[in-house]
């Protein structure tokens, strides 16, 4: 297996370092669908992309939401802690790193939603679910949620255990 070092160029190691960061970028991207499948599970009484797509308000929130997602994302993976001179499959496979991605995100997803919970039925006479009447409104609910799975992802991996 090739090391990964000072012994290599320093263009092998700009090029596997952007490797890494499209590496992560995608797995990053996966844990976000599956946390919006999560979030559409949380509140399906409100048709998002039938609504979104009434307004272009609405559009214009969902992709800032998306673009500040994947900037976020991208950051994130550009600065995580990176230590060379192992294995280049070590580099990328470092279950530690992605274990610690994954809990990281998995913990912040329960946390926020049972806040959303909480914050719901201390809220009674503010009806989460009649953001429903309104693409607006719905495309702002989603612009929140894809920032917050933004700001979650980063934190997750800009984690320096």
């Amino acid at each position: 297996m090739q090391e990964l070092g000072l012994v290599a160029p320093f263009w092998v190691i700009v090029l596997v370092w952007l490797t890494k960061i499209v590496w992560l970028v995608l797995i990053s991207i996966l844990l976000a669908w599956l946390g919006i499948r999560a979030l559409d599970a949380l509140m399906p009484q409100i048709s998002k992309r039938q609504r979104i797509g009434e307004s272009p308000v609405a559009t214009g929130l969902f992709i800032a939401g998306f673009f500040i997602l994947v900037g976020l994302v991208i950051h994130g993976a550009a600065t995580t802690p990176t230590m060379f001179g192992g294995s280049l499959l070590g580099y990328f496979f470092d279950f530690r790193q992605l274990g610690i991605l994954a809990i990281s995100f998995l913990i912040s997803l329960l946390v926020g939603i049972a806040i959303f919970h909480i914050v719901d039925k201390l809220t009674p006479k503010i009806p989460f679910k009649s953001i429903n009447e309104d693409g607006v409104a719905v495309g702002i609910y989603v612009f929140g949620y894809l920032l917050f799975f933004g700001l979650i992802l980063h934190a997750a991996l800009t984690t320096s255990l």
